[in-house]
């Protein structure tokens, strides 16, 4: 589980420097909304960093299971799809990919409830 700590702990790094890049380096150069959507895909990126990091504490702690790594796994893919499709919209305005967005919603909603029942069954 110290996969997740590592992927979670990269995933916060780079929320903060996309976060960062976002005020300093497209304010003025992106519309507004734009420049909310970033913010939006920053946001979920850094919960679900944390989230990583969690799932990794918590899977030093018990023995290995399918749910506690699969939780993971789709976080990381939320983060992919939600996060990095909400960048792309951002800096190119092309509205289509706003469609993939809704899949990384879906991982991440996957990705929690894998966790609630990892949690039900195991601890």
């Amino acid at each position: 589980m110290k996969v997740f700590i590592i992927i979670g702990a990269i995933n916060a790094f780079l929320s903060v420097a996309l976060g960062a890049f976002g005020a300093h380096a497209l304010e003025g150069k992106i519309e507004p909304r734009y420049l909310e959507v970033w913010k939006t895909g920053v946001t979920y990126q850094m919960f679900h960093a944390l989230g990583l990091i969690a799932i990794g504490i918590i899977g030093r702690n018990v023995s290995p299971s399918v749910l506690l790594s699969s939780s993971g796994w789709f976080m990381l893919a939320g983060i992919i799809l939600f996060s990095g499709s909400l960048y792309v919209l951002s800096t190119s305005g092309i509205k289509v990919l706003g469609a993939i967005t809704p899949l990384g919603g879906v991982a991440f909603l996957i990705s929690w409830v894998l966790l609630i029942i990892f949690t039900v069954k195991h601890l």
